[in-house]
């Protein structure tokens, strides 16, 4: 990370070349964690940890419904990183319960607000700390777990708490971009139609997501695109620097990849990143039964380019855009994976270094 990337280094300290005495005993301390029922202190005694001498005030938010969330893992991560940490840990209760807390911890001047949840997760975060100084990480706990992979966060949690507890010692925050529809901040991506029509299916049946993963994207996709989309789909029109783009999904990204089948990232717009200042996507000009294997395969490909199929245009630095209905049928709309509802207009924008990461 450069120094052009608005660094705050008030506790920065050089990155250890290899790991130290703190995070070897937290790494033991959660892959050799008792089986449920047993005495977790005794195995997780981490008050001789060589701490900071002034510790960073921590909020971890976490959603216990979170697909690869349990009280124990809940337990086991906030013990490890008082370590290192002067941590508050808060459950949310509610859709937009996460926001009100992100909201509240900027107010009282915590050092760092951890997401601990899918993406969803960490979208309601991201809108409650935008504009202030308090910086955003994440502990993955969803089954995607995309923005914390984009800014350098492991994807498995034993992983993922070794990272923070790292970053005690090598504090480095940056501010990033974020995208904006109809008023509601994203941090990597948005859709309409297809895209989004799945997202809802999936989130109806969170047991089969927390289970099978991505095999349930897969078919919730399938069967999706047969019933709704193979027929006389909703119609969209994207109006950006003045071109139209008419079909039948519109997909808006603020970074890449657009998503992750397991680790393999899945790359649909070109030229999104956390720093460039714009918004980049591609629009599906229909959806035929002939086209989307080849697009499927193109999206899963490492190096073929999903936007040079002939059924996708792509669009990039775009600084505003409009998705509207085109035959009076509302539109679905997803926000960084978590579906918010039916539209006939979306408009997009994007809010430059808007957000305080930490990774």
């Amino acid at each position: 990370m450069s120094a052009a990337e608005n660094e705050r280094t008030g506790d920065t300290q050089p990155h250890p070349s290899e790991p130290s005495a703190s995070e070897a005993n937290a790494s033991v301390a959660l892959r050799d964690a008792p089986p449920a029922g047993r005495d977790e202190s005794a195995v997780l005694d981490l008050h001789t940890l060589a701490a900071p001498a002034i510790k960073k005030r921590m909020l971890i938010i976490v959603n216990p419904y979170a697909t690869t969330v349990s009280d124990r893992l809940r337990n086991l991560v906030i013990y490890a990183l008082q370590g290192r940490y002067d941590v508050d840990a808060v459950d949310t209760e509610a859709q937009g319960h996460a926001t009100e807390l992100c909201r509240e911890a900027a107010h009282e001047g915590y050092d760092v607000v951890v997401a601990f949840g899918g993406d969803g997760t960490v979208n309601e975060a991201a809108n409650g700390l935008v504009g202030s100084s308090t910086p955003l990480t994440c502990l993955p706990g969803g089954s995607a777990n995309v923005f914390g992979k984009i800014l350098g966060i492991p994807g498995e949690l034993v992983d993922a708490t070794e990272h923070l507890l790292r970053m005690a010692d090598h504090w480095r925050p940056r501010r990033v971009d974020l995208g904006s529809v109809n008023g509601r901040y994203f941090a990597f991506s948005s859709g309409l139609g297809i895209d989004a029509s799945v997202v809802e299916r999936v989130d109806q049946r969170p047991r089969l997501k927390a289970r099978f993963g991505p095999w349930w994207f897969t078919y919730a996709a399938v069967t999706i695109f047969s019933r709704r989309y193979l027929l006389a789909p909703p119609r969209l029109e994207v109006t950006v620097d003045e071109q139209r783009l008419d079909g039948v999904t519109a997909i808006v990204q603020n970074a890449s990849p657009f998503t992750y089948f397991g680790d393999r990232p899945i790359v649909v717009a070109e030229g999104a990143t956390l720093s460039s200042g714009t918004l980049a996507g591609c629009v599906l000009g229909r959806a035929s039964a002939l086209d989307m294997p080849f697009i499927t395969w193109r999206a899963l490909s490492r190096r073929a380019r999903l936007a040079r199929h002939r059924r996708v245009s792509a669009f990039s630095d775009a600084g505003e855009l409009t998705v509207r209905s085109t035959d009076e049928r509302p539109l679905p709309l997803q926000v960084d994976g978590d579906f918010v509802g039916e539209v006939y207009e979306a408009r997009y924008s994007t809010r430059p270094q808007a957000l305080s990461v930490v990774s």
